[in-house]
Formats: structure tokens, sequence, C-alpha cells
């Protein structure tokens, strides 16, 4: 399935998600991505930056248990790893982000640069300051698979021009169906909004998640695709879902899906993630069952 897959570069934060009951588990949407994608068959390299503290030394030691690519993962002397706190208002998650954390200092000096045709996914909150930005610049100018952008609007850690100058230059993105009609006011429904911004970005394809209905893509040729929603789990926490979703869409991507198998995969595996306590699981069996059944 993956043998002759471009490797995709992860760029952006990781962190511990904190829940009401007590419990910390590994998180960040590009965190959570390279995780996924690690188990499904691809390597990754994630560039991140942790403290020099104990939260910095867990997440090294996890990445290492799993086969992550330490590579590109810097260690900052000063700030600590990057902590949310997660709270959950009728299933659905609430974040608190702390800033000034090691993620908000990635530097371009230390970003390994990507071999021909790799693949790079970045989402928008590990860019809330100037630092990582200019090392996401220096990457961007160097990927030559194309760019997915991964749009995380965490009040109050955007802006709406900002997030837009990201996606300007990018070839696919995926946000959901909020923060699409904060990115593109002004239109009166979904679809209209997602032609907006593929005009307005010069994107290939725009992908719009949808909760518990499913998600839809657009493209530039004119094309979409809504495919119907899958059954879920049972729900334990939404918390990684549109991760997962993105895990999968970029194994398509690299492995050349169209992209109705696309969406139908990526469904399928952030139905099941929603079963989970956070947004991954170290239990490789869980994704297995889904790397062998797309294997044949």
């Amino acid at each position: 399935m993956t043998a002759a897959a471009p490797r995709p570069l992860i760029f952006g934060e990781v962190l511990f998600d904190r829940f009401p009951d007590g419990s910390a588990v590994l998180g960040g949407a590009p965190f959570n991505v390279a995780w996924t994608l690690q188990a499904l068959g691809l390597e990754p390299l994630l560039t991140s930056r942790v403290g020099d503290d104990e939260l910095g030394e867990r997440i090294r030691q996890a990445m290492t248990d799993w086969g992550l690519d330490t590579a590109g993962l810097q260690q900052d002397e000063r700030q600590p790893t990057g902590t949310v706190e997660v709270t959950l208002a009728d299933g659905e998650p609430q974040y608190k982000i702390a800033g000034g954390r090691a993620y908000d200092f990635i530097t371009a000096e230390e970003v390994p640069a990507p071999a021909p045709g790799d693949l790079l996914y970045h989402g928008s909150l590990a860019l809330r300051t100037a630092v990582p930005r200019l090392a996401l610049d220096r990457l961007r100018a160097q990927a030559t698979g194309g760019t997915f952008v991964d749009v995380n609007l965490r009040s109050p850690w955007w802006e709406r021009e900002t997030v837009l100058k990201l996606l300007r230059g990018a070839r696919w993105a995926k946000l959901n169906a909020d923060e699409l009609a904060r990115l593109v006011p002004g239109e009166p429904d979904l679809d209209g909004r997602a032609h907006r911004l593929l005009a307005a970005a010069d994107l290939e394809c725009v992908v719009v998640t949808l909760g518990a209905d499913g998600a839809v893509a657009h493209g530039r040729a004119g094309w979409s695709h809504r495919p119907a929603p899958p059954v879920a789990a049972t729900v334990v926490d939404t918390v990684g879902a549109g991760d997962a979703f993105a895990a999968v869409t970029l194994l398509g991507l690299a492995c050349g899906w169209a992209w109705p198998l696309i969406l139908d995969r990526a469904q399928e595996l952030a139905a099941a993630v929603v079963g989970l306590r956070g947004a991954t699981t170290t239990d490789r069996g869980f994704y297995e069952t889904f790397r062998r059944a797309w294997e044949t």
C-alpha cells in the first residue's frame, strides 16, 4: 500500500491534552496525524519542539517506542512543553490552550530539509507566533509534493487574514463547517463558502468535515463528493476524530487514491476514533485492522 508513497512532513504542535478526570493524553493535531500515519504504514517526519522537562521526555520516549523518527523534534531549554485543558460540553470538546510553549519557538535552523516529492502537512495553531512562521516558510518553499493545510481555529490564537494567507499556495485544505463559516462569511450555504475559499486561495480541493454528518469535498474542477457517513462507535469523546480524518486523507494523497475512496476511508477511521479516550491509542491492533483491510 505504501511502498512507493512520498514521505509526509508533519509540522506543528505536540502537547498533552489534560482531561477533567485527571488523565493526560498525548495530543496536538500534527502529532496525532504523525502517530496515525506511522501506524498505517507510512514513515512521517514530525517537526515540533518540546521543553527540557518531564513532559518533553515522555513525548520523545513515546515517539521512539512507536517507531516515529525524532530527527525533527527540537528541544527548548527555556519554554515548557505544551499543554491543553480539555473539557466536554454536550459531548463536544472545549480547549484551553496555554501560551508561550516550546512549539511556539520551532526554529528554521533546526528543521530537516525535505526530500524531492515529500508532502507537507501543517495546521494553524503552531503559527500563532512569528518564529515558527519563518520555519514553515522555509519548509514550504522546499516541499515539492504539495502542502496540506489543516485549519484549527482556537480562540484567541488565530486571525482570519493570517489563516487565509496560509491557505494560499497550498494544494489542499481541511476544515470543519464552523471554521469555514468564520473564514468565509457572507455566503448563505456551505457549498457557496467552499467554492469561494477554493477560488480565493487557489486550492485544488477543500474538504469540510461535518461531525456525525460525515464530510464533503469540493474540487477546483467543479466536482464535489459527499459520501454517506458511517455509523460511529460508542462515543467516548470526539477529540482527535478530525485528526484521524486528516491522517487518512494525507495517506490517500500519498498513495494516489481517488477522492471518493479517501473520504470513505477517512470517515471510517474517524468514526472509530471517537470510541477512544483522546485522539490516539498505543493499541497497534486498532490501526492494523484498517491497514490490512485497505491493503486488500
